[in-house]
């Protein structure tokens, strides 16, 4: 056989990769596989057992298709790349998500969905509704709100409003989050799968939600329109417009549906309505509304129907799930609160500890320096005490230096009194002295007097005597032999005589016993001036010797009463009695 004759190998698998919500699977698939084959891998894969509602979506020039499960998928006008790449999408949607979607994951999925046509506005949403989507969106992805976990800023790096929404109002990012949280704080307590369900009731409202819209001419006027195709029926809109129809069908009222090529014709239950036709530019199109009539038509006759077994059991497993998850998110509420108070308890154990422990170490702290401050008292005591030993030997060197000096006192006290009374003897001698003094002044002006009526008298005699014998001079011749005189005569001569004798006599005697008195009374003032001056002395010495006292006393602190202190007497001198004095002692000096 020759080479050239043989034909060339064909592959016999080829490679695809499935783009779901949140992820991407490639698989090898036979070449003999058809769409049902990949379609059921997927799903197995997924784990997703409510196949009716999605379908592979690939993308063909400008328009998209939906892979058909009965055809082999090289057949179709899929991409011929490698891998050849389908999106695993909601093709059809339900009426009211909470009855109709069971499982979990059809309802993440569905979520994913919405929430992604939302935010590229293929579905229309109010600025409001859109923060109360996007707040159980974030509970779905962070779960309850915490303060202390969900900083300012923890959104910043979501994606969770339209970009129309965020154009339209004058708000910043930080503005748009605070709104959010606001809502996401009331949340706590809801599951994921129950934010999710949430989200999908209100958006399940929403005038947009699973319409797919084509645009279309009507057969007459050849006017640009819109027709949607969504769970309910079948909508005419204008291509401005796609909220409020122009023009509705329920499935309920159509009776057919078919197309000739590019025309469509609609006819209605009640023969009485007109037939609406309308004109599509793509057959490509044409079948995929085709299509999309015919799968939501046929969802909305299920609908109205019993459930099939398959379904009844998958609600009965997806209600035990969640009456399970349900349990399990009350078990686990009950040990997150549990955790939460253990936490809370071990948080306050840890507080108390470590309040305790400073506590402990400010009590050591305080015991050590109480251990100091007792040493400290301690060396403080010893030194008190030997303080209190020095002080009561000084005490006790005072006391008897204070007995010394009350002894002491007691002497000085009783050479006071003696040197007082020597004073009092000295002033009454003085006085007596004065009063001699005195008396001999007036006894010497006695004397001086007499002396001087003597001399006045001797000096008359002389006189007379001169004047005798200048007259008798038979006198003077018989002085050797006087003759005898006249008895007259003799008689006045000799009393004159024997009186001058008289006076000369007394006056020589006199005058003797007033040197001998003046003498005397010399030597008596010289001896009173020396016991004066001794007297002033001790009286010096004593002062002196009172202010060592006074001193000393003062040094041990002894009260004047304990030291023995009594104060001196006041010795003042008498000052007329010492005037009389030198006055007497200036006369005798004359004398």
């Amino acid at each position: 056989m020759s080479i050239l004759g043989l034909k060339k190998k064909q592959p016999k698998t080829f490679k695809v990769k499935v783009v779901t919500m949140d992820a991407e699977m490639e698989f090898s698939c036979e070449v003999k596989w058809k769409g049902k084959d990949l379609f059921d891998l997927v799903c197995r894969t997924v784990g997703l057992r409510e196949t009716w509602f999605f379908g592979l979506r690939y993308t063909v020039k400008d328009t998209y298709a939906w892979l058909k499960q009965e055809k082999r998928v090289l057949d179709q006008e899929v991409p011929k790349d490698s891998p050849i790449t389908f999106h695993f999408l909601a093709k059809f949607f339900p009426e009211k998500v909470e009855e109709e979607l069971v499982q979990e994951i059809t309802q993440h999925l569905f979520f994913l969905q919405v929430k992604k046509q939302i935010l590229d506005e293929e579905i229309f949403c109010s600025p409001e509704a859109s923060v109360l989507l996007a707040s159980y969106a974030v509970q779905a992805k962070y779960g309850d709100y915490d303060p202390n976990f969900h900083k300012p800023g923890f959104l910043a790096q979501d994606e969770l409003l339209p970009k129309r929404v965020l154009m339209q109002y004058q708000m910043t990012a930080d503005m748009w989050e605070e709104k959010i949280t606001a809502w996401y704080a009331e949340h706590r307590g809801i599951a994921r799968d129950e934010a999710e369900m949430e989200y999908l009731k209100i958006a399940q409202d929403l005038e947009m939600y699973g319409v797919s819209y084509f645009a279309i001419t009507q057969n007459k006027r050849d006017t640009d329109l819109l027709l949607g195709v969504d769970a309910q029926g079948l909508h005419i809109y204008n291509p401005n417009n796609k909220l409020n129809p122009n023009k509705s069908f329920p499935w309920s009222g159509i009776r057919n549906i078919s197309y000739s090529e590019k025309e469509f014709t609609i006819k209605p239950l009640d023969k009485k309505k007109d037939v609406f036709k309308f004109y599509s530019s793509q057959l490509r199109v044409n079948k995929l509304i085709l299509q999309l009539c015919i799968g939501n038509h046929d969802l909305f006759m299920r609908r109205r129907k019993v459930d099939s077994i398959e379904v009844q059991q998958m609600k009965a497993q997806a209600k035990e799930e969640k009456a399970r998850k349900k349990m399990e998110r009350q078990i686990l509420a009950r040990e997150k609160q549990m955790r939460e108070e253990a936490e809370r308890a071990k948080e306050e154990m840890e507080r108390r500890l470590f309040q305790l422990q400073d506590e402990a170490r400010l009590a050591n702290e305080a015991l050590l320096r109480s251990e100091e401050t007792a040493d400290l008292l301690a060396e403080k005591a010893q030194i008190a005490e030997e303080e209190a030993k020095l002080l009561a030997h000084k005490a006790a060197e005072a006391e008897q230096e204070r007995q010394r000096l009350e002894v002491t006192a007691m002497k000085t006290k009783e050479e006071k009194r003696l040197m007082e009374q020597k004073m009092r003897e000295a002033e009454q001698l003085a006085v007596k002295l004065v009063e001699q003094s005195e008396r001999r002044l007036k006894e010497a002006d006695h004397l001086k007097q007499d002396l001087t009526e003597a001399k006045d008298a001797e000096r008359r005699a002389k006189q007379k005597l001169l004047e005798i014998t200048k007259t008798t001079y038979p006198l003077i011749a018989a002085y050797s032999t006087p003759p005898a005189p006249p008895e007259a005569a003799d008689f006045s001569y000799d009393s004159a005589s024997s009186r001058l004798d008289f006076k000369d006599s007394d006056m020589k005697r006199l005058s003797m016993e007033i040197e001998r008195e003046r003498l005397e009374y010399m030597e008596k003032s010289k001896h009173l001036q020396d016991q004066l001056k001794e007297l002033k002395s001790e009286i010096e010495s004593l002062k002196l010797e009172e202010q060592q006292q006074q001193q000393q006393a003062s040094m041990y602190s002894l009260p004047a009463e304990a030291r023995g202190y009594v104060p001196e007497p006041a010795y003042i001198p008498h000052s007329n009695r010492n005037s009389a004095y030198m006055s007497q002692m200036a006369f005798f000096e004359e004398v």
